[in-house]
């Protein structure tokens, strides 16, 4: 593997906010964080949309789901099906009126009726179609898969992998710069970086904008062509 090329390092997430892709956009290697314990109530399985004028959580039933168990542990729900559809059904609701629905929930219909019960290679199938539909590369890795130090943690780990795939720039979102230390990083010749998105603001219909929605709020909103324009707004510092 090539030096200089720069990573990002994300857990699987529910149709996540443009961050999510903003950072599988500018990494040349994007490491998906299935190894790692299952967080209730963060956005492995959940997420928000617009509904009603206000956000809402849409929910993907999971089996027996812990914070004792690995990410890719986990299984999706066998009664699934009938949360799903609703899903679908307060999507329609919320965003039938919208310039991009016709050509976006069918997309986001496919993903959601995806009948795969293993929850990372679920998300992985949802975050490939939208990376798809927006021209994005996904050059993917699972952390599983890499020869690492299972024992270390925080920005130890991180070092760890970089050092693993032989990579020398390590991308993190913005709210990150409490966890991670520039000069520790610079100190085991790793370059460190934040992501920061743009001020990215746009018409939902005849509401006060809410920011920081699933990416549906933002593909249903927006042409193609707007969408990609928002996912290249963003600063490394």
């Amino acid at each position: 593997m090539q030096k200089n090329n720069k990573i990002a390092i994300m857990q699987p997430y529910f149709f996540p906010y443009i961050g999510y892709f903003q950072l599988i956009y500018v990494a040349d290697i994007f490491v998906i964080f299935d190894d790692v314990n299952y967080i209730n109530r963060g956005w492995i399985n959940r997420n928000r949309i617009l509904l009603n004028g206000k956000d809402h959580f849409i929910t993907l039933p999971l089996s027996k789901a812990s914070q004792n168990k690995l990410i890719n542990e986990i299984e999706i729900a066998n009664e699934a099906l009938i949360q799903q559809k609703k899903i679908l059904e307060q999507i329609t609701h919320s965003y039938k009126k919208t310039i991009s629905f016709k050509k976006v929930y069918p997309i986001i219909e496919r993903i959601i009726l995806n009948p795969e019960k293993n929850l990372v290679k679920y998300l992985i199938y949802s975050i490939e179609q939208i990376c798809d539909y927006l021209d994005i590369k996904f050059n993917y890795l699972l952390s599983s898969s890499i020869s690492k130090d299972n024992s270390l943690k925080g920005q130890f780990k991180i070092i760890n992998i970089c050092n693993m795939l032989k990579v020398d720039s390590y991308i993190n979102p913005i709210g990150g710069t409490e966890l991670y230390d520039k000069n520790f990083f610079l100190e085991k010749n790793i370059e460190l970086k934040f992501i920061a998105t743009g001020s990215i603001k746009y018409t939902q219909l005849e509401n006060d904008f809410i920011p920081f929605l699933s990416i549906i709020d933002l593909l249903m909103f927006n042409s193609k062509e707007v969408a990609k324009a928002f996912i290249k707004d963003y600063d490394l510092i």
